[in-house]
Formats: structure tokens, C-alpha cells, sequence
């Protein structure tokens, strides 16, 4: 009875398929609250709480499931509903997905210098934000959506140059992940910096290095002229490219970039309110959140 259950809602049937996709498009309600509370327990905003998890553990955690959940989804669905071969706009679609998350939930936590702890409470969060995506993307990937060539067709029978469509998709998703590379690695080289400074001293006193202190600055390279969290910016970018490859019909990804901006938008405000208590007015005034003449 209870691995019945489990099996129609993991992976799901259509019918809850459906359920679980409307549900998922009503996360913007529960991110605005954001806008309301300004904590937010990790990064520059972590605190101490015996609630916290080490920085990198709780990263994977929050980040893996995600691509995790969508190959159990494209694994199980195909069979269970008789499809042999999936396009291959599908299976494009699902590596995009986990080269995206391979790098951010693996490769991120390992090349950062060094990260705050994170409180349980931003983990278990970002985890359902994860299982719920990846149900949703997996299931339309694996049998919910276009499944043959013809379905392909008319998800994308608006264009008049369906390949073209795809193709510039997958284009601006990679633009998209090259930029988010590019910033992510401009923060961390503010670390490697301070950290290589810090040993420096060490060594002139003749000490031995200790723990590098938590340094910040802000950052000037690319779009960080602009504004301060372009590494929110081109990753929208990026799902912005995948839905234009699944085509604007595809409910699932139009969720995602719309949960994604809901979700870290505030974040991006909230965060240029830290940087102007922590290095002045003058010096971030110039500067956008995330979106140049909005925020």
C-alpha cells in the first residue's frame, strides 16, 4: 500500500504530475514573503545557530537533488509508459539541466576558497525548491511532454524555424552558464587574494598561517560594474535560454525562471542593502541589485 503511494507520486503518474506542477506554480506567494524578512541564514548574511550545517555539505545537499530527481524521472517514466526512445530534444534538454547542476551543486562548493556555514532551515528549503523542479522538468522531459518527433513539432509549431529556436535556446543557456562561471570565479578570486595577503603577513612576522578571516570587497569585473549580483542575473539568462529551447509552451520551465527570479530577487535587494551598511552609500549608489534601471 505505502510503496503504491510512493510510486504514483515518485515517480509521479499525469494526474499527479498535474497536481504537483500546480502547486509548484504557486511558489512566487511563499518567495515574496521575502520582501518582508530580511534574514537569510548563509553567504555574507550567516550567522552563528546550532542549527547551522557546515558551508559545502549544506550546499551539496541543497543543490543535488535537483538534477538527481530529473534522471530518476527520465530512468522510470519512459518505461513505465511504454516509450523506447526519447528525441533527442529531450535528452538535450535534461544534460543541459545536469551540466548546470553538476557544476553548481559538485564542482561550486569544492573550488570555493572558503564558505559560511548555512543554517537548516535555507538547506531543507532550497532541497524542497530542488525535488519539486526536478519532478516537474524530469516528468514533462520524460513522458508528460513532447515524447515523439512530431510532438516536437508543435510544441514549437509558433516559429516558422522550430531548429533555430532550439539551437538559439541552447545558445543563450551556455552564454548564460560561461557568464555565471565568470562571476562566481570574480568572487572568488576577492578570497584567494585576501587569503594569499593574510599568509603573506604570516610569513613577514614569521608565523604560521592561521585560518583566513572572513574578508569582503566589492567586486568590479564584468557586469559587477553595473550591479552587484550579475551572477543572479545571467543565471536567469540561462533558464531564460532553456525555455526558449523547450518552447514558450513548456509549463514546467516557464515555472522555473519565474521561481527563480521570485526567489532570488530579494535576495539581490535585500543584499545591496548589506553592501551599502558594510562599505557606505557613495561607493554603492552607482551600482544596480540585479536588473540595471529596476532594482
Amino acid at each position: 500500500m505505502t510503496s503504491g503511494l510512493i510510486d504514483n507520486w515518485f515517480p509521479p503518474t499525469r494526474e499527479n504530475y498535474e497536481t504537483i506542477l500546480s502547486i509548484w506554480q504557486w511558489f512566487p506567494l511563499g518567495a515574496s514573503l521575502q520582501w518582508l524578512v530580511s534574514w537569510y541564514g548563509m553567504g555574507k548574511t550567516s550567522v552563528s545557530s546550532r542549527l547551522n550545517v557546515p558551508g559545502r555539505i549544506g550546499w551539496l545537499c541543497m543543490e543535488a537533488p535537483g538534477f538527481i530527481t530529473l534522471l530518476y524521472m527520465m530512468r522510470t517514466l519512459p518505461a513505465q509508459h511504454g516509450i523506447a526512445e526519447l528525441p533527442w530534444q529531450n535528452k538535450v534538454l535534461a544534460g543541459l539541466f545536469v551540466v548546470h547542476y553538476s557544476y553548481r551543486a559538485i564542482i561550486f562548493p569544492l573550488i570555493q576558497p572558503s564558505m559560511s556555514p548555512m543554517h537548516l532551515v535555507v538547506c531543507l528549503s532550497a532541497f524542497s525548491f530542488q525535488v519539486f523542479n526536478g519532478t516537474c522538468l524530469g516528468a514533462w522531459l520524460a513522458a508528460y511532454g513532447p515524447t515523439t518527433a512530431a510532438a516536437w513539432r508543435q510544441q514549437l509549431s509558433f516559429t516558422s524555424f522550430p531548429t533555430l529556436q532550439f539551437t538559439a535556446g541552447v545558445a543563450l543557456f551556455f552564454a548564460g552558464l560561461a557568464a555565471n562561471y565568470y562571476h562566481d570565479d570574480e568572487l572568488r578570486d576577492i578570497r584567494r587574494r585576501e587569503s594569499a595577503r593574510q599568509e603573506r603577513l604570516a610569513r613577514e612576522k614569521g608565523e604560521s598561517a592561521k585560518s583566513i578571516e572572513k574578508h569582503y570587497a566589492i567586486p568590479q569585473a564584468g557586469l559587477f560594474r553595473y550591479m552587484l549580483y550579475p551572477h543572479y542575473f545571467v543565471e536567469w539568462v540561462e533558464w531564460l535560454g532553456f525555455y526558449m529551447a523547450a518552447g514558450w509552451g513548456c509549463m514546467p520551465a516557464r515555472a522555473f525562471l519565474a521561481n527563480e527570479v521570485t526567489a532570488m530577487l530579494p535576495r539581490a535587494v535585500n543584499g545591496r542593502k548589506w553592501y551599502m551598511e558594510k562599505f557606505g552609500e557613495d561607493k554603492i549608489k552607482e551600482k544596480w541589485a540585479v536588473i540595471p534601471g529596476l532594482w
